[in-house]
C-alpha cells in the first residue's frame, strides 16, 4: 500500500468514478485568541494498492494534539479494494468532513491514518496566534 496523498483542505469530494476533487489544501490556522474555532473542513486521502492487497481493509483517521489526545473520536471506514481486471493496482479516495472543531490551545496537532491498525502517513496542522510572524508572507487571516 502506498500513501499518495493526505492532506487537510477547506472542502474535498470523492466521485464514484475515482477522481478526487481538493479545494484549499491548508497546514496552518491564525487566530486572535484560544480556545480556537476551526473553520469548516475536511480531510482527503488517496491510498493505492497492489494486486496482491485486495480485500478488506480497515483504515482510521485521528486527529491528535501534540500530547496526543484525541481532538475528536477516530473517523474509521472498512472498505473492500478490488484491482480491476487488466490492472496491478487500485486506488481508494477517502473524504472526511469535519463541519466543526475546536482547538484548545495555539500549538501543534498531527493528523494520522492507519490501514489495518498500522500507521501509513502523517500530516501536522499549526496552529497560531494571528500576531505571531507569518514565515510564509502569506496574508494573516483577522488582521
Amino acid at each position: 500500500m502506498k500513501l499518495e496523498l493526505l492532506t487537510l483542505c477547506d472542502y474535498a469530494k470523492a466521485e464514484a468514478t475515482g477522481k478526487l476533487y481538493i479545494i484549499g489544501a491548508f497546514d496552518h490556522i491564525y487566530a486572535n485568541q484560544a480556545p480556537v474555532p476551526a473553520p469548516p473542513c475536511a480531510i482527503a486521502s488517496r491510498l493505492r494498492f497492489e494486486a496482491s492487497e485486495q480485500g478488506p481493509k480497515g483504515l482510521a483517521i485521528s486527529f491528535v494534539d501534540s500530547d496526543g489526545v484525541k481532538m475528536m473520536p477516530d473517523a474509521t471506514v472498512q472498505m473492500t479494494i478490488q484491482v480491476p481486471t487488466g490492472e496491478s493496482t487500485a486506488a481508494a479516495n477517502v473524504v472526511l468532513t469535519i463541519p466543526q472543531l475546536n482547538l484548545p490551545r495555539f500549538g501543534e496537532y498531527a493528523i494520522d491514518l492507519t490501514v489495518d491498525s498500522r500507521l501509513e502517513g502523517s500530516i501536522p496542522l499549526y496552529v497560531h496566534r494571528a500576531a505571531q510572524a507569518n514565515p510564509s508572507g502569506r496574508p494573516v487571516p483577522g488582521s
